[in-house]
């Protein structure tokens, strides 16, 4: 049985990642935060089978700054692939805290590097990029050959860790891979993102909970995918011979106003008299258009999206709502 460490297990990537891989009979080592010990819900029904937890996923308590206790959790569980996915994940925090977002992403992925490196037998690594990478981006669709071009400390990071994957994987000859995701969704999405900040906003008001929402730029245009499909993409990229960077991405862009009006309409609300607009939510330097072009990963790896943006907007919807009726 293959096995697999995952970092940032809790997230909306690495809950969805644990169940795919356990359903391919992984035995599955997740790296967890203490901070995170009660922000574990995407994957307490996972913890809480006895027939899963203690037998295939293990958890284990580390931070990324701390070299020691990562080496211990890798000497002990010698995993055959890594899944880097923790760091701090949302761009506009990143203009605030920018150092402490460098640390996290950065600096956390090379000391990740040296000490799969310094394996016996070093694992295939899968390195979590962003289509932040390419901000302001020189075309209107991106290509994994696309030259980076970030506008946030975010996307600055990033695009450092994919630089170095590929220094790792041609100096080193490690089988690393570098995903560069497009925005992907899902009823696990954390509230601090615009698209649950939406949905959650859009039942808290048919709840009649709440009148008003407050968001910032409408016309901003995202690639939205689904995160269960992005998270097979990613385990598909490390079960080929040689590592490789791939976007994974729809090819379709919709605007941020296209997700509210959908939003709304679920809950049978026009959200042309809820919404207010507040400058405080425009983040600096903001990308209007993001577009990826996954042929690579569709004609190398098979890979494709299954879900349209319309089904995955639903599905948020339809969680939000369940959510307000508990």
């Amino acid at each position: 049985m293959p096995l697999a460490l995952i970092t940032g297990i809790t997230g909306q990537d690495g809950s969805y990642l644990t169940e795919l891989l356990l359903e391919k009979g992984y035995y599955v080592h997740g790296l967890v935060r203490r901070s995170s010990s009660m922000n574990r819900w995407r994957i307490d029904h996972l913890v809480q089978d006895e027939n899963i937890y203690g037998k295939s996923l293990f958890l284990h308590y580390a931070d990324l700054s701390d070299d020691a206790s990562l080496r211990r959790i890798f000497s002990k569980v010698n995993p055959d692939e890594v899944y880097h996915l923790a760091g701090q994940s949302h761009v506009a925090l990143s203009f605030e805290i920018p150092e402490l977002t460098t640390h996290e992403i950065a600096n956390a992925t090379l000391k990740l590097l040296e000490i799969c490196r310094d394996q016996a037998k070093p694992p295939k690594i899968y390195l979590a990029g962003s289509s932040e990478i390419f901000g302001h981006a020189q075309e209107t669709i991106q290509t994994e050959e696309t030259q980076s071009n970030p506008t946030s400390p975010y996307g600055v990071c990033k695009a450092f860790c994919v630089e170095m994957g590929k220094v790792y994987r041609s100096g080193y000859g490690m089988h690393v891979s570098n995903g560069i995701l497009y925005n992907h969704e899902s009823p696990r999405r954390g509230e601090n993102f615009v698209t649950q900040k939406i949905v959650r906003g859009a039942a808290s008001i048919a709840q009649e909970n709440t009148e008003f929402l407050e968001l910032g730029n409408l016309d901003i245009e995202r690639d939205w995918g689904y995160a269960p499909d992005y998270v097979f993409g990613m385990w598909m990229m490390l079960q080929q011979e040689k590592g490789s960077d791939y976007i994974l991405a729809t090819g379709k862009t919709h605007k941020l106003s296209d997700f509210l009006q959908l939003s709304f309409e679920y809950f049978g609300l026009d959200h042309q008299k809820h919404i207010r607009i507040n400058p405080k939510f425009v983040r600096p330097n903001e990308p209007i258009h993001l577009c990826g072009d996954s042929s690579k990963a569709q004609n190398i790896l098979g890979w494709k999206p299954s879900v349209c943006f319309e089904r995955m907007v639903e599905e948020m919807c339809r969680a939000a709502e369940k959510s307000n009726q508990l």
